[in-house]
């Protein structure tokens, strides 16, 4: 019975597929997918919180090591998505490849709590609390953690591209009753992610750094099994939708014939002359993406050279589908193209935000996190940053809007919203704050600790709050505006090709990340003073200037956004809110390049 059930659910053929597709799915799907999401984030974020902590406590790693080492596993980590989307897309569909990536990451976790219980896969432990003159790990001991970072990178590019999409199918999103279940569960998506963050970020951390590493990595991994078991349990209940094909492959079929073609003179051909097959009606919704002017030279792979060789009697490619494209598939990449100078500046703004989940945290480590008995795990100073964003989306969605709505008497969003132009620019400036406080504030600790002879600062690490506050702020601002502005400029279909350029952006960042430091390192380390960063000991570092050097970045970021990718910014291309009689009259703004 359960198998019939799968096999109607998989089908798209005929009305009555259609209805018993529909009949599962729903919000009886939903509740094992959140229950499926939330233990899936409380693992893998407890061990992203504090996994500075634990490398620098555990495996004695200095400050360049650790920054690499992060740096790349986090950007690994965004990287691997894109391979998940396509897999996703083209093949496995999105359960299997949620599945694959939970089994995955589990294994992952496992075998963190490995290192964490048994002593012989780490370095000894430092003689002194400042971490001066410590035994390295052995290079079979790094191997061992490399292969559980590996483990748990692969099952995020599984699991990151797949989850709200997964968790999407199971709504009519052609129904008006459909796409308003599908907000709903957007929020308690949300929900479920912030609650899962808090645990992770407060009782497991605790439990990690003042407990037991051993117990405070085996809790995730328990939670792994649980968000499997919840994920299995509901699979009679889901919509499964066949793989469609990958975005992907198409961009990387147009620029090949784009190429191939390259010296096709596109003036002298007629509007016949460009493959542009009739979208079926069923279809237009999500593929008549409307023709641009921009990137003219692309529209080359969708030349028709030889009519009767290329093209069957019925019109359709008969030939190699990467030596012709149709004008969708070119619309498609120009979507690509066109968003690219914004991507850059979500790139640069994100710098900031990675310098908090490491060296942000080294400075917490070498404060007073003392509150009369308690000891405060430094990685908690990370929920700050948190609180922060979701304070501000309150505050901006629930007192700002309303008010500004009552004030122009306006029930137009458009009229009392901050536009996304304006969101990434009070981003970029957060960004720059948050690095020259984090450099000011670095100072003052630095100097209270040569002053009193310890490796600790006696001053509070309270004083590093200003800026990861500033941090949430910036993700809060940039994250949120690049991810809408992603949204707003790829149709339906190329939706999961926007959510993985996030996660690329993010993983980029990480990867300039690590270049900048090791640059600096490198560097600085030979004129004889104290380098910028890279030792065991911030004391003996000069980690102001650093933040102030990516601070100067983001000034010049502010002006290359301002004066030059800003204008890369327009209307949303597709919405799918839309009806069949706006889509006809919508005009489509077009920018010349």
């Amino acid at each position: 019975m359960g198998e019939e059930r799968r096999r109607r659910n998989s089908s798209s053929e005929g009305d009555e597929g259609e209805n018993s597709e529909r009949k599962a799915g729903g919000w009886k799907a939903i509740v094992y997918i959140l229950g499926n999401e939330s233990f899936e984030k409380l693992a893998s974020m407890s061990l992203v919180a504090n996994i500075t902590v634990y490398l620098r406590s555990k495996y004695n790693m200095d400050g360049i090591q650790l920054v690499n080492v992060v740096n790349i596993w986090s950007g690994s980590s965004n990287f691997t998505t894109l391979a998940g989307a396509f897999f996703s897309d083209a093949y496995l569909g999105r359960f299997l490849t949620l599945l694959i990536g939970s089994i995955a990451s589990m294994l992952g976790m496992g075998v963190m709590t490995l290192t964490a219980g048994i002593p012989r896969l780490r370095p000894p432990p430092c003689s002194t609390d400042a971490h001066l003159n410590c035994e390295s790990a052995q290079p079979w001991q790094l191997a061992f953690l490399y292969s559980a970072l590996a483990l748990l990178a692969i099952g995020s590019g599984g699991i990151r591209p797949c989850n709200i999409a997964f968790g999407a199918d199971q709504f009519d999103t052609n129904t008006s009753k459909g796409r308003s279940q599908l907000k709903s569960f957007f929020n308690w998506w949300y929900f479920s992610f912030t609650v899962a963050l808090l645990i992770a970020l407060s009782i497991v951390v605790y439990i990690q750094t003042n407990v037991s590493w051993l117990l405070g990595f085996a809790i995730p991994t328990v939670c792994f099994f649980f968000s499997i078991s919840i994920f299995l349990i509901g699979r009679h209940v889901y919509v499964y939708k066949e793989p469609q094909g990958s975005m992907f492959l198409d961009i990387i079929k147009v620029i090949n014939a784009a190429f191939r073609k390259r010296k096709i003179d596109l003036g002298t051909l007629l509007p016949d002359d460009l493959y542009d097959p009739e979208v079926k009606e069923s279809d237009r919704r999500y593929n008549d993406i409307p023709r641009t002017t921009r990137f003219k030279f692309l529209e080359k792979a969708a030349a028709i050279v030889d009519r009767s060789h290329e093209l069957d009697e019925s019109g359709a490619i008969s030939t190699n589908t990467w030596r012709l494209c149709s004008i969708q598939q070119v619309e498609r990449l120009k979507c690509l193209v066109g968003i690219i100078p914004v991507w850059f500046t979500g790139i640069a703004c994100f710098i900031s935000m990675d310098q908090m989940n490491t060296l942000g945290i080294s400075q917490a480590m070498q404060t007073n996190t003392k509150v009369k008995q308690f000891q405060i795990p430094p990685s908690w100073i990370g929920l700050s940053s948190m609180i922060a964003l979701s304070l501000w989306i309150f505050i901006y969605e629930c007192i700002v809007v309303p008010v500004l709505r009552k004030t122009k008497a306006s029930s137009k969003d458009d009229d009392v919203r901050l536009t996304t132009k304006t969101k990434i620019q009070i981003g970029i400036v957060m960004s720059i704050l948050c690095m020259l406080v984090a450099g000011i504030t670095e100072r003052k600790r630095r100097q209270s600790a040569i002053n009193n002879g310890t490796f600790a600062s006696p001053i509070s690490v309270a004083i590093l709050l200003p800026q990861f506050v500033l941090s949430g702020l910036t993700e809060a601002f940039s994250a949120v505006a690049i991810m809408e502005f992603l949204n707003n400029q790829f149709p339906e279909s190329m939706r999961s090709v926007g959510g993985s350029l996030f996660f690329l952006s993010l993983s980029a960042s990480s990867y300039l990340d690590t270049i900048l430091a090791n640059v600096v390192y490198s560097i600085t380390k030979k004129n004889g003073n104290s380098p910028w960063l890279g030792g065991h000991d911030l004391n003996a570092d000069r980690l102001e200037n650093f933040y102030f050097m990516i601070a100067g970045i983001g000034v010049v970021n502010f002006f290359y956004f301002h004066f030059f990718s800003c204008h890369y910014i327009f209307s949303p291309l597709v919405r799918t809110d839309e009806s069949e009689e706006e889509l006809k009259n919508r005009t489509t703004p077009h920018l010349q390049f």
